[in-house]
């Protein structure tokens, strides 16, 4: 069955309750039935290739404009409205796009028309009149339903392709495994552009017919605010927001005090945003892990199974298992190697790019997912790093997360990350970029000496540098390749006794 038919059949079961919420307006069901009926229309007009670009800020306009462009057969294309002009222009045509839904202050945002034949403005459509109606096209479920397109953080981004049966099976996996029904209220700033945005703050309540209130921006007193206005029972968000909240000077155990499921991805959780959001708060922070490749998500520790520092157990019909990184032999709990991964929600493969697809997706569909880990005995999954992140100091493989995870308990540091660079004798050696905590003094000696007393030596940074940010893509990831760049431009000898 379509991604859109189960959404369709809620929105006119619940045809006047509230749906979604946005910083401009509330939708009931009708509203946004009657709305993508409306941009189907405009759509069929124009649009003659097999995929639509969404080129819209984190609101209702999304799943309108999506359901619009499945009604019609068409693959949505959601574009990252973050990237450089030259990567957006290679998005859209990589993905073969004629057509290129969108709103007038996202083009000034962009600050150009994007280069299509068709660009559909929202505002120019009346959306007062009444709508031609028609039968939604159907799908099977290996028919394409989403491209999502990678961050980039190590290259150009690709095309993911998710089917209508991955959306469908990862909905019902998180659904089973959160134990999540129509009483639910989201609450969510992520952008819909990314897997987490679009599959479980989008496609996930409208499937099941519950509320979805979006910010188009992260603001911590906003975010508050909205606690206090909708009462949300899950709110899903990325490390350094939790961080944000924690930092408020407002804010108590009462106004957090609807949440059933406080999410959190996409990067490592600090142990001290951990412990500070349960002790200010009142509530623990659930670490989940997926990729834009499973659609998105694959663990989720829930809140009567939360073990730190673990991402929880695998969802439902996925079959984990941990390889050695040199011989592919499936290794035995606790031992660490490189994530892979089977299931109905793991994608069909990166668009035109069948060598990169094999690379990763085996003839049987498991996938590598590129990440390195650990299983424990009871199936609760650790991450541990990233393998094109690890470095290699004369042999020895190193990986970021380990340094950063001591960096991180330092009470000077806010955030860090850790990346390779190039030595003559050595090959690579660890070096590492800091945020302080505000009002700490930076002292670049005492930070490696707290390295020293905590990890073998071929481990302890070079060298740490501060900086005031970290740069971070959309979703909050850290840019390593930024920091790389930057590392190899700022060499420096080495110690005495290093």
């Amino acid at each position: 069955m379509s991604i859109h038919w189960p959404i369709i059949r809620n929105l006119a079961r619940h045809a006047g309750r509230e749906m979604v919420v946005d910083d401009k307006r509330s939708y009931k069901g009708i509203e946004i039935l009657v709305a993508a009926f409306h941009v189907a229309s405009e759509i069929e007009k124009r649009c003659e290739s097999e995929t639509v670009g969404l080129l819209l800020p984190t609101s209702g306009a999304t799943p309108i404009a999506a359901l619009a462009s499945w009604m019609l057969g068409k693959t949505v294309v959601p574009l990252n409205y973050l990237l450089k002009p030259e990567e957006l222009r290679a998005v859209i045509e990589d993905c073969g796009t004629d057509t290129v839904v969108t709103v007038q202050p996202m083009l000034e945002f962009v600050g150009e028309r994007p280069d299509v034949p068709h660009v559909i403005r929202l505002e120019d459509i009346d959306f007062k009149s009444v709508p031609e109606l028609r039968w939604p096209a159907t799908a099977r479920d290996e028919d394409l339903a989403v491209l999502l397109y990678t961050s980039g953080t190590s290259g150009l981004p690709k095309g993911v392709m998710l089917s209508h049966g991955n959306l469908k099976a990862n909905i019902a996996q998180c659904i089973e495994h959160a134990k999540i029904d129509d009483h639910e209220v989201f609450l969510g700033v992520l952008p819909q552009f990314h897997s987490f945005g679009i599959t479980v703050l989008t496609l996930t309540p409208l499937t099941i017919g519950a509320k979805a209130v979006y910010a188009a921006r992260f603001v911590p007193t906003k975010i508050l605010q909205l606690f206090k206005q909708h009462h949300p029972t899950i709110f899903v968000a990325i490390p350094s927001m939790y961080n944000a909240l924690l930092a408020m000077k407002s804010g108590d155990a009462e106004d957090f005090s609807s949440l059933r499921l406080t999410i959190s991805g996409g990067e490592p959780l600090p142990h001290a945003t951990f412990v500070g959001f349960q002790e200010r708060f009142g509530k623990t922070i659930n670490e989940g892990y997926g990729l834009t490749e499973t659609a998105p998500v694959t663990n989720l520790c829930c809140p009567i199974e939360t073990r730190e520092h673990s991402v929880g157990r695998a969802l439902p019909r996925i079959v984990q298992r941990i390889r050695d990184l040199e011989t592919g032999r499936e290794l035995p709990p606790g031992e660490e190697g490189e994530i892979t991964m089977q299931g109905p929600n793991i994608m069909q493969g990166y668009f035109r790019k069948p060598s990169e697809t094999d690379a990763v997706l085996s003839p049987e569909g498991e996938f590598r997912t590129g990440d390195i880990g650990r299983l424990d005995a009871d199936g609760f999954l650790y991450i541990t790093g990233r393998l094109k992140e690890m470095i290699i100091v004369g042999g020895e493989n190193v990986f970021p997360r380990e340094i950063e995870e001591v960096l991180n308990t330092h009470p000077d540091v806010q955030a860090s990350a850790v990346v390779g660079q190039k030595d003559p004798v050595r090959g690579e050696l660890p070096v590492a970029f800091v945020e302080a905590t505000e009002g700490a003094s930076f002292d670049e000696d005492t930070l490696r000496g707290f390295c020293r007393d905590r990890l073998a030596g071929y481990k302890v940074p070079r060298w740490v540098r501060q900086v005031a940010e970290l740069p971070r893509n959309p979703t909050g990831k850290i840019m390593r390749r930024e920091l790389a760049t930057m590392a190899d431009a700022d060499a420096v000898p080495a110690r005495a006794g290093d």
